[in-house]
């Protein structure tokens, strides 16, 4: 399989990893559009949305969420945004949740690396 997502699931390209257990695994966006901007994946490899079972995707929120917190307190943001993006808004077709901040003082621009530093 050519999935990007499924090779960073199997540790064949490397990414900054926040949080992993048996459903997802939760790493930082490497083109950050945001300060932060994190994934959540499952890692069965599901296309979309309407195709991921409902304990899955309430497991990915409840993670995102999590994750969430954490974000915003170590990197100052104010608010979060998620999201999941369908059919051509969605550039790798594995699913994922967005995770977002959103920030009243838009601070310095970091690399994933950078972010990674500061939040593990």
């Amino acid at each position: 399989m050519d999935c990007l997502f499924c090779k960073i699931l199997n540790k064949e390209v490397p990414s900054n990893i926040l949080y992993e257990d048996d459903l997802v695994l939760v790493f930082l966006d490497i083109n950050q559009s945001n300060v932060g901007h994190t994934l959540v994946i499952p890692k069965k490899h599901i296309v979309d949305i309407k195709e991921v079972d409902d304990y899955t995707l309430t497991h990915m929120m409840k993670v995102a969420i999590n994750i969430s917190e954490k974000i915003m307190s170590k990197l100052k943001a104010s608010g979060m945004t998620y999201s999941i993006n369908y059919k051509d808004a969605q550039e790798i077709k594995h699913l994922h949740l967005h995770i977002c901040p959103y920030y009243n003082n838009k601070p310095q621009k970091l690399s994933a690396a950078e972010i990674y530093q500061i939040l593990k």
